[in-house]
């Protein structure tokens, strides 16, 4: 089993109007403290949070890759629908091109209804959205890899379209979503990296085990594809209240608790974590991972 790295989850979004004047600085206060033990940075791709300040992924990625030249970069991930496939896979390319490799592709089908209504993009039903997604990155690999690129969809397509000059190899693209029917059948056919997070090891296990299914439907070797896991992480020297979210799943407790439940998910094969830290933007929990956790996994 290769080495299991980490990676951080940058917050794009501050508590309140106020928090927004400081949440900048605090992140790059934050990536100062990642240190070697972290090799990438995230980003969240949503646009609205009720009233609070939210950065944009894309623009956030850019300069914080810019600026940041010892980590890769990725969203975590682009919502499908939020952009033009044939642009996207251009996005993708350039900043690959200008990084000279430090970005990975991350997308998925998207799911913030409210975004979409607010944004005015259509939110069709779960499967229209996951159909969509399997064009879309359709389209993203024709467009790395054909010069000129034609795909003709359902949803989406492109005609004699150009993506110069094409990443060659192009990056790891990284399919999220655990829906066990639709989005890891696409994950199968088409994903580098797999996303599943805010969930506990042994809903993790079903999930690689219905994406195992369709990778033996559809000819594909699991084993190669990249399984990665997206964790909430609240840790601390002494028992604290457990945090309990509808729809999400914490890894919480001492050093030891979240040693033994990350040890559950690379067990299972996770090589590698994106992590957010609930006490952001104090580094409490960060260097309590990095000096006590780490060394144990």
């Amino acid at each position: 089993m290769s080495k299991t790295t980490f990676g951080w989850v940058l917050t794009p979004n501050a508590r309140d109007a106020e928090g927004a004047l400081t949440l900048h600085k605090n992140n790059d206060h934050y990536i100062a403290n990642l240190g070697s033990v972290f090799d990438t940075i995230w980003v969240e791709d949503h646009f609205q949070w009720d009233t609070i300040p939210v950065v944009e992924c894309w623009t956030a990625l850019v300069y914080y890759a810019a600026k940041h030249p010892n980590f890769q970069f990725g969203p975590l991930v682009f919502g499908q629908s939020y952009r033009n496939p044939a642009l996207v896979a251009k996005m993708f390319s350039t900043l690959y091109w200008l990084t000279e490799g430090r970005m990975i592709a991350g997308i998925g089908a998207g799911w913030k209804e409210d975004e979409y209504k607010s944004y005015g993009w259509a939110f069709p039903k779960d499967s229209q959205r996951i159909a969509e997604l399997e064009e879309a990155v359709q389209i993203i690999r024709t467009m790395w890899t054909q010069s000129p690129a034609s795909f003709e969809g359902l949803f989406y397509s492109i005609q004699d379209a150009f993506c110069e000059p094409r990443p060659d190899p192009p990056p790891p693209l990284l399919i999220a979503g655990g829906g066990e029917m639709l989005t890891l059948r696409v994950v199968a056919k088409y994903a580098d990296w797999m996303n599943v997070g805010f969930c506990p090891a042994n809903i993790f296990a079903r999930k690689l085990g219905a994406l195992k299914g369709h990778c033996d439907e559809v000819g594909r070797y699991y084993e190669e594809i990249k399984k990665t896991y997206y964790a909430l992480i609240s840790i601390s020297e002494e028992k604290m209240e457990p945090i309990q979210r509808e729809g999400l799943y914490f890894i919480q407790g001492t050093p030891t608790d979240v040693t033994t439940e990350l040890r559950d998910f690379i067990n299972l094969g996770v090589e590698h974590i994106m992590i957010k830290f609930v006490d952001f933007p104090s580094t409490t929990g960060l260097n309590l991972f990095k000096e006590e956790v780490v060394p144990h996994l």
